[in-house]
């Protein structure tokens, strides 16, 4: 049966604020700082099981996370060593018979900032993302949606690198990828450049 690879990408340093938010939903071995992260994606969502047996067995990797629906499969691994990570990757696609460039191109669904939020807005925001951390009223909302859903780890740990932001949510599991950032208007600004510079900056083949 033929598995097609939507979403690899590799994150050399895990930010502070993304590697906790991981920590909060992971199932597995949780993530630090400073880790170096191997998120991949296929369909269908059932392959996910061979290819986490050829990574964990390539390397001295950890699974913090897997997800297995029938439409797709994600693994995430990570490792303090970053030639660790990229050689189970490696061993990944070898496997699979291709290349990193085969992958499905992130498309960006959805990117807008939205300045000074009400009270009414922040606290249901608020409500909604228990996992990351609040917005206050008064701050700038930038939010991003993207196609396949795990390309807005690589767009969040991006953006935190470039501007002092709150990460609120970022969820990347499912037909699409969604990530809510909050701060001062310029670092909002700054953020949103950073994300979506880096995810459309990636290759792989329109789908």
């Amino acid at each position: 049966m033929s598995i097609e690879l939507k979403t690899y990408v590799f994150i050399d340093s895990l930010q502070p604020q993304l590697a906790a938010y991981m920590g909060s939903v992971s199932q597995g071995f949780l993530p630090v700082p400073g880790d170096a992260c191997l998120w991949l994606e296929v369909s269908p969502g059932m392959a996910i099981h061979r290819l986490t047996d050829i990574a964990l067995k390539a390397t001295r990797v950890h699974l913090s996370q897997q997800v297995v629906e029938r439409a797709y499969g994600t693994m995430v691994i990570h490792q303090r060593d970053q030639s660790d990570v990229l050689e189970a990757g490696r061993t990944v696609l070898n496997r699979l018979g291709v290349g990193e460039d085969d992958r499905q191109k992130c498309q960006v669904a959805w990117t807008e900032i939205i300045r000074a939020v009400t009270p009414d807005h922040a606290v249901l925001i608020n409500r909604q993302n228990r996992r990351g951390s609040m917005i206050l009223p008064g701050q700038s909302l930038f939010i991003l949606e993207t196609e396949p859903a795990g390309y807005i780890v690589y767009a969040a740990n991006e953006a935190e690198k470039a501007a002092n932001v709150t990460l609120v949510d970022a969820r990347a599991v499912g037909a699409f990828g969604r990530l809510t950032m909050a701060g001062r208007e310029a670092d909002a600004d700054v953020a949103a450049a950073a994300a979506v510079n880096a995810v459309e900056s990636l290759s792989g083949i329109i789908r």
